[in-house]
């Protein structure tokens, strides 16, 4: 049974690369200001820009927000290096750069972290942004279940899965992992009109009290994507 004196909330933005709906710029405070609308305990984005130079949105983030943060570079960027992160008011006890990449022309990636938020919960977390193509993104899914984090205890796995309709690989995720009961993911993309479900939370050994869409017009400003919040108890 489920404590429900231990809840949380999770949640997973594809930031495109702080440039707001066009990604042509870059206005790290509009994410930001999208963010800061969650009051997430956990939070992964995707889509992440380290530019060159002396300016860090995530590390400014992270601070702002007294959350501590892991990020795994995916490639280089023109403008930085790309890549996941991991946002959380726990500090992890252990982290990981998990390599997705399938192609030489296509870099993905994940990034995990395991945390207690509570005495005797083992929280493991993958903030991923899965590939394009079905066949590279079924594949990843293996080598994700595969990992021995995901063997036991409490699980989220979360991020942009760029998956708009059922495939081998979030059929696999399904039944290995607890999908919210409706099975119906709410839309995220593109943010001013979203007509696809990319963006996901799957978890295991966990009850999601409640799973929605964050459509603010902050939120459809912020990105080209919307962010996905869960409620969860432990």
């Amino acid at each position: 049974m489920h404590d429900q004196t231990r809840q949380f909330r999770v949640a997973t933005y594809n930031i495109h690369r702080w440039g707001g709906r066009t990604g042509r710029t870059l206005v790290p405070a509009q994410a930001a200001h999208v963010i800061r609308e969650l009051n997430a305990d956990i939070l992964a984005l995707q889509e992440v820009l380290l530019p060159w130079g002396d300016i860090n949105p995530l590390a400014h983030l992270a601070s702002t927000l007294d959350m501590n943060v892991i990020f795994g570079a995916t490639r280089l960027h023109r403008h930085g290096l790309l890549g996941n992160a991991l946002l959380s008011r726990w500090h992890a006890h252990h982290t990981e750069q998990l390599p997705l990449s399938q192609t030489r022309w296509e870099y993905r990636g994940a990034v995990l972290g395991c945390y207690q938020p509570w005495e005797g919960l083992e929280l493991s977390v993958i903030a991923t942004h899965l590939a394009l193509g079905g066949r590279a993104r079924n594949a990843q899914v293996r080598w994700l279940l595969n990992h021995p984090c995901l063997q036991r205890g409490p699980v989220v796995l979360l991020g942009d899965l760029n998956s708009w309709r059922p495939t081998r690989g979030t059929r696999q995720l399904a039944r290995m992992l607890e999908a919210h009961p409706r099975r119906l993911w709410p839309r995220t993309f593109p943010s001013p009109v979203p007509f696809l479900a990319l963006d996901r939370i799957y978890t295991r050994e966990l009850n999601v009290v409640n799973l929605r869409v964050h459509s603010t017009p902050a939120a459809r400003r912020g990105s080209d994507h919307l962010p996905v919040v869960a409620h969860m108890a432990a």
